[in-house]
């Protein structure tokens, strides 16, 4: 369509040689043409044949505009469609990044990335499409009618396209880097104005709103000098066809006219050649400009090009089979496990071994740094072991595919995340086809009914970003709930009860010790009192397991579990006597 359109806009120019050369004259079409015309439309007259130059015209304009606006709207429509496919691709494709490489991501970095780059990337396809297929159409098109107006005409045209060549040659290539650099600094600007909303109570708390104001504000200050750079660098293009268009166009009418006067053509040709002229010269300049333009999205491109390469989490086997829930009884047995951050000097786990039995509570303790939340995300597969193994009912977990691992799993973190929406939809978040029924259910077990009723909406109530209009006791709550409802077959639990008071600690332990029941649960805890039930507690100490057992057990053999539980009793004792 887009073709039609520009070819359609071809025959004005002609037709405007034969207003000129037939109909103002006084002429009107040679016997060598009216012979082929049907006998009642007679155009040797030259009023009619001006009338039916500018119904033709008329008619050739409305189906230009009306098929080149139909070809526009399909390719807007591609080109959006195009963007949401790019956009989730990049989204899909940094969710399975290793979590070491998300922690390094900044997540107004990557907003700005799947906005601008990825959105970009479409833009540039349309950049591609539309433009130059218009222009080429149309530069080809006036090539071929200069070609028969005058040779000599057509040659001085010519000329000009070397300066499109050596221009871009020499300014485009620079171009595209700055607007790269232009693109990673605005990525890193959003991620400061998202990270100082983020810690908003933080940033106020130290009374540093004006001095993140004024840092927000150097940033732009960079952007814009960037900005006003890169501008300069795409007006020189600009500069350069300013120049030589005005100039070629002059040449040409000084020549094309002393042709006329000389009889070799006729006004009617000079005429239409310098239309031609204008419509070859508009291609080559919408070429220069479009090259210019698309240099942003190209270095948008070479962000989403460098994203896309980077390798995503660790991928299945080519063996790895799906597991189903009701197959799973939940035995985890952990052998000669190590592991190590990159670049790290010191293993953070070290020949760690133990069994957990179906329905079992096993309770990591010891100093933060010991490797207890590391062990966990090995368990949850979010990093594999350097060597050892885990298995799950004596498979090796690598031997399953990711997804379907994970989505046994419930895990309750000692730092809620919770998601903008209502509680209902937060609770539901494990569990999408969730009955409200079932959301209430799960919300009583973790001992949450009682202030989602006191809400004004209830189930309905919105939450906000991170569920900052909840206390940090209703959001852990809310985690538990959550967990509770997704009913997984292996449940982690990073100090589920830290942000609890007493009261509420004591009916939600209740509850979490009437659900374990047939659940696998690993739990990091950090006060004793919680995990003295525990089936199993390990004691690890630098990334190794110095004793483990249970409570009983490593009162009377493991001095190290007497002196803990000496301390945390000496501590409980020393607030219970200030209060």
């Amino acid at each position: 369509t887009l073709t039609i359109a520009t070819g359609l806009k071809l025959i004005t120019p002609a037709a405007t040689k034969i207003a000129i050369d037939y109909a103002f004259t006084g002429t009107g079409l040679p016997e060598t043409v009216t012979s082929w015309l049907p006998a009642w439309w007679d155009l040797s007259d030259p009023r009619r044949l001006l009338i039916a130059i500018a119904i033709a015209m008329v008619v050739i304009a409305f189906l230009a505009v009306a098929i080149g606006l139909s070809g526009r709207w399909l390719a807007t429509k591609a080109t959006r469609l195009l963007a949401v496919d790019v956009r989730r691709k990049v989204l899909d494709h940094i969710i399975r990044f290793p979590l070491q490489r998300i922690h390094d991501l900044r997540s107004g970095g990557v907003a700005s990335m799947l906005r601008d780059d990825a959105g970009g990337v479409a833009e540039l396809i349309f950049g591609l499409i539309y433009n130059p297929s218009r222009a080429i159409v149309q530069l080809l098109g006036s090539l071929v009618i200069l070609a028969f107006t005058d040779w000599r005409l057509l040659m001085g045209a010519i000329f000009l396209l070397p300066m499109v060549w050596i221009t871009h040659r020499t300014w485009i290539g620079r171009i595209r880097p700055l607007h790269r650099d232009h693109r990673l600094l605005r990525s890193q600007v959003d991620s400061h104005a998202t990270e100082v909303f983020g810690g908003i109570r933080v940033v106020r708390a130290f009374g540093r709103s004006r001095g993140e104001s004024g840092r927000f504000v150097r940033g732009n200050n960079l952007m814009a000098r960037q900005a006003i750079n890169i501008w300069w660098w795409s007006r020189i293009t600009e500069l350069a066809w300013a120049i030589a268009i005005p100039l070629a166009t002059t040449g040409l009418l000084l020549y094309g006219g002393l042709q006329v006067i000389d009889g070799e053509i006729t006004t009617g040709d000079l005429v239409m050649f310098l239309t031609y002229l204008i419509m070859l010269l508009g291609p080559v300049e919408t070429l220069a400009a479009t090259a210019t333009n698309l240099q942003t999205n190209l270095a948008g491109l070479d962000r989403i090009i460098d994203l896309l390469e980077e390798p995503v989490e660790m991928p299945d086997r080519d063996s790895a089979r799906s597991i189903d829930a009701e197959d799973v009884s939940g035995r985890i047995e952990v052998r000669g496990l190590e592991f190590s951050y990159p670049g790290a000097d010191q293993p953070v786990l070290h020949d760690v071994e133990f069994v957990a039995e179906p329905g079992q509570l096993i309770a990591f303790i010891g100093a933060s740094g010991a490797g207890k939340t590391t062990l966990c995300n090995l368990i949850a597969r979010f990093q594999d072991p350097d060597a050892g193994s885990i298995m799950l009912d004596g498979v090796d977990l690598r031997d399953f595919e990711l997804e379907s691992y994970r989505s046994l799993l419930g895990i309750v973190e000692q730092e809620v995340f919770l998601f903008d929406g209502t509680i209902g939809e937060n609770i539901a978040f494990g569990r999408r086809d969730a009955t409200a029924e079932a959301i209430r259910e799960a919300a009583a077990a973790a001992n949450a009914l009682e202030f989602i009723e006191a809400t004004p909406a209830g189930f309905d109530s919105l939450i906000g970003e991170r569920g900052v209009r909840l206390s940090g006791g209703q959001r852990q709550r809310l985690a538990i709930a959550r967990a509770i409802l997704a009913d997984p077959r292996i449940l982690i639990l990073d100090e589920a009860t830290s942000n609890l008071d007493s009261a509420s600690e004591r009916l939600i332990q209740q509850s979490i010790d009437h659900l374990l029941a047939g659940r696998t649960t690993f739990a990091i805890a950090h006060r004793l009192s919680t995990i003295r039930h525990a089936d199993l507690i390990v004691i690890l100490e630098g990334g190794t397991i110095v004793a483990s057992g249970s409570h009983d057990e490593l009162l009377e053999r493991s001095e190290h579990y007497r002196d803990m539980v000496a301390v945390q009793t000496a501590r409980t004792e020393s607030v219970s006597d200030e209060d």
